[in-house]
């Protein structure tokens, strides 16, 4: 979920001028519909506030809760199964699958399959697991991971992905015509439907009260990998769990406009159990899957738990001034972004993502659009200070003598008729100090300062403002 290499593949992803160009066409159409959707600033905040009190109220009452989802899935004749880690539920799949003979599952869009790397895992066992999702099957396609939380193929243009058609998929002749390229996709995916034994989903939102697994889409290929194939197989994060039906309407009206910038997507779908008698069609057999991952962790410290309120509406990535530069791949993660950089640091340990939370400008744009109102720039603060702490790679890596120039400012900052001298002397020996580039890796980022003619306490007397 982390590695070394972040470093490195942002410089790749900085030197990509086409991988630029796609997402400067893409990121602000992203945040321009959002603001559509959501005109009225004042009825947005008591939306946010209505959804961020329903899923800290589901937060407080997790254990609980989860015990009362089970008990209502149970209830409705599904089958539950617990997974500590991603290994325990990679098993657990394969095992269904392998109970019921199954050799080809469809699957719909699931960042948590992703985090548990299951297509990878079932494939060395002799399963194929086919992404329905037209950017999944793209990526797919392409032996890639996700760019993005909702667009996954964002990273990609249309020739790209003319050319990716043509070449993967028999028969099919260039064209970049999108009308033709979807009917290429539809008409590929719509025999694994028909021949898959299985069908696999994620999980938007958990009702604990009726036990209901509500899943959102705007393709219908969520609904044919649920209700198609004869077993519905679906993994979950624990912390989707929400406490009753009522909190749903609010947070879907966030996440899709959050998401996509529409009112409501074009499929919502409520599943509360398999195949009934006299049902004319569902899966016979239903198995929900609740991940922990190290959530449990998460959620033991009281205030990075607020990270799990998230609801993966991807809304933070689409405005981050990082992430619109380089791209999903960059992070090297499940989960890139704002989101990703205080998520994957909890989930995979500060040794292996520590560097990641200091990828940011801490401008709070993520912060301010988030629909659910997580502090994101609060708790990059934190594992920032909890990476230098622990000596983690990337939060220990300044050099000698960026650590002594942020030490002298620190001390100097403590003395306020130091702080005043030393300023005075900048300003006339400010040509002396040593170049930027000297300064490591702050310096690769930064411009020359360049000293003020005024202090801002003498250019306040100037103008007659009296100190405070």
């Amino acid at each position: 979920m982390g590695d070394s290499g972040f470093e490195a593949r942002v410089e790749q992803a900085l030197a990509d001028a086409g991988l630029r160009r796609n997402f400067a066409s893409a990121m602000g159409g992203f945040a321009a519909r959002r603001l559509a959707v959501f005109p009225d600033a004042a009825a947005l905040e008591r939306l946010r506030e209505q959804g961020a009190a329903a899923r800290r109220r589901a937060l407080a009452r997790l254990p609980e809760l989860l015990e009362e989802l089970e008990r209502a899935l149970v209830g409705n004749g599904i089958h539950v199964h617990w997974a500590e880690t991603a290994a325990v539920g990679n098993r657990i799949v394969l095992e269904i699958l392998e109970a019921h003979g199954v050799r080809r599952v469809v699957k719909g869009k699931s960042m948590v399959s992703e985090e548990m790397h299951l297509n990878a895992f079932l494939a060395r066992h002799g399963i194929d697991a086919v992404e329905t999702d037209l950017g999944e099957f793209i990526i797919q396609l392409a032996g890639e991971t996700p760019s993005h939380i909702i667009v996954p193929a964002v990273h990609k243009n249309r020739a790209q992905i003319a050319r990716l058609f043509h070449e993967k998929i028999p028969g099919t002749p260039y064209t970049e015509e999108v009308a033709e390229l979807n009917a290429v996709a539809r008409r590929t995916l719509r025999r694994m439907f028909r021949e898959a034994g299985a069908g696999l989903s994620g999980v938007n939102f958990a009702v604990a009260a009726t036990g209901t697994l509500c899943l959102v889409e705007n393709e219908g290929n969520g609904r044919m990998c649920t209700g198609v194939p004869p077993l519905h197989i679906a993994v979950m994060g624990i912390e989707k769990v929400i406490e009753r039906l009522e909190d749903l309407p609010p947070l879907l009206r966030l996440l899709t406009g959050s998401a996509t910038g529409q009112r409501v997507t074009t499929y919502v779908n409520l599943i509360s159990g398999p195949r009934r008698a006299g049902d004319p069609d569902g899966p016979r057999e239903v198995h929900v899957v609740l991940l922990d991952n190290g959530r449990s962790a998460v959620y033991a410290d009281p205030e990075l738990r607020a990270t799990l309120q998230c609801i993966r509406c991807g809304c933070c990535l689409n405005h981050c001034p990082v992430y619109t530069r380089i791209g999903g791949h960059a992070y090297g993660t499940t989960y890139p972004g704002p989101i990703g950089k205080v998520l994957t640091p909890q989930l995979a340990g500060l040794e292996r993502a520590g560097g990641l939370p200091f990828a940011s400008t801490l401008c709070g744009a993520c912060e301010e659009v988030c629909p659910v109102k997580i502090p994101l720039t609060r708790l990059l603060r934190r594992l920032r200070e909890e990476t230098v702490r622990a000596g983690a790679a990337g939060g220990a890596g300044a050099g000698a003598l960026e650590r002594l120039a942020w030490r002298g400012y620190g001390l100097s900052a403590q003395h306020p008729r130091l702080y005043r001298l030393l300023f005075a002397c900048g300003r006339w020996l400010g040509g002396l100090m040593p170049p930027v580039a000297a300064l490591e890796r702050w310096g690769r980022a930064h411009a020359e300062p360049r000293f003020a003619r005024l202090s801002l306490r003498r250019l306040f007397r100037k103008r007659g403002i009296p100190d405070a």
